[in-house]
């Protein structure tokens, strides 16, 4: 009776991982040889590797990923992708985000771009990084409403607390004054503290060229490239090779 009051008390205070760690038999049986200060801490510890995975699935549903599967154990280190392996290593640890560095991977359709994009973003939210995924001309024609409806400046502040914004396919379409304006408000205001992720079709050395105005275009291309990792992808399509397999 004592026992079930305990837990109805540590679930009014929702202590989820320490009532998890009450009624798991194996865990009970580890305990019972130890004093009580190593049970207090097995049970603390319990409850901040419960909260730890709650949280990192909830930064993972807000994520949004569109490969929620991709992840970097899995990433394809065959040579003919052009993969460096030591910056992808050093990338998976994060320190980019901590620093609010931008990676920027191209490539032509089909040779895991998104792919490599999404097992990054994936290693961000589950180091505890506030993460979104969304296309680059999706994001742009959402900011071109947010003008109308006068949310703007709302949205504008909440990717600005991202840790990582993932824009895919970067330069698919033209892009139109507006759109070239909230480009550069968006990066405005991630540049040297928050980390954006770009993929894109077009090597970096085009997109000065597709932004088409030069002024805005220097502006964009600077705040984008400063201090970049870049990733260029090589190979035939692992969509046209999956799908000959």
């Amino acid at each position: 009776m004592l026992q079930q009051h305990t837990l109805d008390q540590l679930r009014g205070l929702r202590l989820d991982g320490m009532i998890a760690a009450l009624t798991d038999t194996a865990t009970q049986h580890a305990a019972e040889a130890l004093p009580f200060d190593q049970r207090l801490a097995l049970l603390v510890q319990r409850e901040l590797d419960w909260r730890g995975g709650k949280r990192v699935a909830r930064l993972l549903k807000a994520a949004k990923l569109k490969v929620s599967a991709a992840c970097v154990e899995d990433i394809d280190w065959r040579a003919s992708r052009g993969l460096d392996r030591h910056l992808v290593t050093a990338l998976a640890g994060g320190d980019w985000i901590r620093h609010g560095r931008n990676v920027l991977i191209t490539g032509a359709t089909g040779c895991g771009k998104t792919w490599l994009g999404c097992a990054l973003a994936q290693q961000a939210a589950r180091q505890g990084f506030s993460v979104l995924y969304t296309r680059a001309t999706r994001l742009l024609q959402e900011l071109q409403v947010a003008h109308g409806d006068g949310s703007f400046s709302r949205r504008l502040a909440q990717l600005a607390r991202l840790d990582l914004l993932v824009l895919d396919d970067l330069a698919i379409a033209p892009i139109t004054a507006p759109e070239r304006q909230d480009l550069l408000e968006l990066l405005d205001d991630r540049v040297g503290s928050r980390s954006t992720l770009i993929t894109s079709q077009l090597p970096t050395s085009a997109w000065h060229a597709w932004l088409a105005e030069p002024t805005i275009a220097d502006a964009i291309m600077d705040r984008l490239l400063h201090s970049a990792h870049t990733i260029a992808l090589k190979g035939e399509s692992l969509r046209r090779a999956r799908a000959q397999a």
